[in-house]
């Protein structure tokens, strides 16, 4: 009787742990919009507070978040960073302003600049929503991985296929985010403040239904059944997934 060892088990955990699935990348994301909203009417309409005092107080709640995770992870993140300053300085200018409507631009500066990070790395050959998809598609199967890495070296048949599909998938998501930060600028100042607090949430929701669409649609499916094809294509040339379990006799 043998029995494998729980290397794999650790592996795969540490995998998850490393590269986070697409949500788990989308989740600061999502608080942002969640949370600034529900304080913006809790501070409005139950504490009584002025327009502008509710969504000041709501907006420090991203930037807040943004310094306890750069802090945390111990890491220098451009991107973050980059964002993280957007942050403040909108915030200072609107301090000094007193203009709700350039609060609620403020939201559109943040977007945009996570926009144009995605379609930088793009352009740098480094698609940033990779780290994203990467575990979505790979599943943590070492044979998956292992042919990704072979489409992603250019060593594989499909190469150039998978990495363009790649570089769409980044492209889709920059575009998106860009449109979106465009629409919250323009309704912050063509809108009734009340009215952009709820349909900022709205128009964020409506353009990440459209990126995971379009996205996998362009993208990720196509990508998946090139690693699908390489997976069958490594094993029928007798290149190795993954290194044999260690077995401990009983």
């Amino acid at each position: 009787m043998t029995k494998t060892t729980g290397n794999q088990g650790r592996s795969e955990n540490r995998s998850r742990t490393q590269n986070p699935s697409m949500l788990e990348n989308l989740k600061p994301l999502l608080v942002d919009v969640a949370v600034p909203i529900g304080t913006y009417y809790l501070l409005k309409g139950t504490f009584g507070m002025s327009t502008f005092a509710a969504l000041a107080w709501s907006s420090v709640v991203p930037a807040v978040r943004t310094v306890w995770s750069v802090v945390r992870e111990r890491t220098t993140n451009a991107l973050a960073l980059l964002t993280l300053v957007v942050n403040v300085v909108s915030l200072v200018a609107s301090f000094v302003s007193g203009d709700p409507r350039l609060m609620l631009a403020k939201d559109g500066a943040v977007s945009s600049t996570m926009a144009i990070g995605i379609l930088v790395s793009v352009a740098a050959g480094k698609p940033m929503m990779t780290a994203g998809m990467k575990p979505f598609l790979v599943k943590g199967d070492p044979d998956r991985e292992t042919a990704w890495e072979r489409l992603a070296s250019g060593t594989a048949s499909g190469s150039a296929l998978f990495r363009r599909k790649e570089r769409a998938f980044s492209l889709v998501w920059g575009t998106a985010l860009l449109l979106e930060s465009v629409a919250r600028v323009v309704g912050a100042y063509t809108l009734p403040v009340d009215t952009m607090v709820w349909l900022g949430t709205v128009v964020i929701a409506v353009v990440l239904t459209i990126a995971f669409v379009v996205g996998g649609g362009v993208a990720a499916e196509p990508m998946a059944r090139l690693l699908a094809a390489e997976v069958e294509a490594g094993k029928e040339a007798g290149t190795p997934g993954r290194q044999p379990e260690l077995a401990v006799a009983a």
